[in-house]
Formats: structure tokens, C-alpha cells, sequence
């Protein structure tokens, strides 16, 4: 009776991550208001994951507020570049498929707009982990952020589905919105690390692994 309600016990923990995916999504989402902001809350979002919920070093409000702090900058260049590509693309998009849906040839040219859209989104998958777990300056996070897509592109293709299933499930279902976001974050935590520790030194990996170590010993 008394592991049952120990506070340490599998079901514990798990109600534990649970709550904390709730309250990082409604950090995330409060964040993501002004919108310009978008992009350092994702950063900060993917820290947290990885820190706290993976992890179980720290508290998610500490660690979340540290992360959009000391990743504002770059993270905010970052997103706003995405954000003004999407648009334009989204744009040309419309404007493609209303020629479409005129029976103008031309038309068909919104598909290559779609395809586009998506390989943004892909990058922008990769763009905001990466500068939560790598310091470089703007313009070589942009391109390793890239270049790391497509060099694992099955992973980058899993996790661009993952991130359409969230998208509808919150669609569907809106008060998932207050649990989604965080738990679309630790199933691409899960990739995007393995994905990530191949682009770290030993020295990087044997200090990380340590830092971890403390924690669950």
C-alpha cells in the first residue's frame, strides 16, 4: 500500500511529466500571443523539454524563462525570417489556386508552392531545437539547421508528420491545445537528440552524459 502512493513510483512520475507538458504548453502558448515572440517560446520550449521533463534537472517556469531570455535575440531573427518566408510563400500560394480554381494552367504552380511551405516548416523543426542546444552565430545556425534536415531526412519526414497530427488534433479537439504542444515537443525531443548527438564532440557527450548521471543516481 504505501508504494502506491509513493511519491517516486512509475505512475507518480508519469502524472508528474504529464502536468508539466500542460504547463509548458500554456507557457509556450502565452508566449506566442504577440507573435513576434513565437520563436524564442519554441526555443525555450525545446530546452525545457530537455531538461526538465527528459531530464528532471530544474523547473519548468525557472528553465523555460532562462532559455527565452538568453536565446531572445537570435531565436526572434530566426522566426521572423521563417515567419516572412511562409508568408510569401502562402501568398503566392493563394494567389496560385485562385488561377487554379479559374482553370488558368498556371495555376498548378500552387502545388510547388505547398511543397515549398512544407520544406520551411521542416527547417523551422530543426531551426529553434538547434539554437537551444548549440551557440553559433545567426547565419551558420540558419544553414546547420538546413543542412541537418535533409542530411536525416526520414527523421526530418517523421517528425513533419508528427507535427501535422498535432496541428489536427488540436484543430479537431481545442482544449488538447493546453497538452499538444508540450507533447509534440517530447516525441521530437526523442528524434531530434539521436538526430543531434551525431554533430557532438565526445568531450560534449561525456559532459552531458554526466550531467544527466547526477540526476537519476
Amino acid at each position: 500500500m504505501g508504494q502506491i502512493f509513493n511519491m517516486d513510483n512509475k505512475f507518480f512520475q508519469f502524472l508528474n511529466k504529464a502536468v508539466d507538458c500542460v504547463g509548458l504548453s500554456v507557457l509556450w502558448l502565452l508566449c506566442c500571443v504577440p507573435v513576434v515572440t513565437a520563436g524564442a517560446a519554441t526555443t525555450a520550449m525545446y530546452y525545457t523539454v530537455n531538461k526538465v521533463i527528459r531530464h528532471s534537472r530544474g523547473y519548468v517556469w525557472s528553465e523555460f524563462w532562462h532559455a527565452f531570455r538568453a536565446n531572445f535575440k537570435q531565436s526572434t531573427i530566426a522566426w521572423l525570417i521563417v515567419f516572412a518566408a511562409t508568408i510569401f510563400m502562402a501568398m503566392d500560394c493563394y494567389i496560385m489556386y485562385q488561377f487554379a480554381k479559374a482553370g488558368e494552367s498556371i495555376g498548378k504552380m500552387f502545388v510547388v508552392f505547398v511543397v515549398f511551405i512544407a520544406l520551411i516548416l521542416m527547417w523551422g523543426i530543426y531551426l529553434f531545437p538547434y539554437i537551444a542546444r548549440f551557440e553559433n552565430v545567426t547565419k551558420a545556425v540558419l544553414k546547420n539547421a538546413g543542412l541537418i534536415a535533409i542530411a536525416n531526412l526520414p527523421w526530418t519526414l517523421l517528425l513533419f508528420v508528427l507535427y501535422l497530427i498535432s496541428v489536427f488534433v488540436a484543430w479537431l479537439i481545442p482544449p488538447t491545445i493546453m497538452l499538444v504542444p508540450g507533447v509534440y515537443m517530447v516525441l521530437a525531443n526523442l528524434v531530434l537528440e539521436r538526430v543531434f548527438r551525431k554533430y557532438m564532440t565526445e568531450e560534449d557527450l561525456a559532459a552531458e552524459e554526466e550531467r544527466n548521471r547526477e540526476y537519476f543516481n
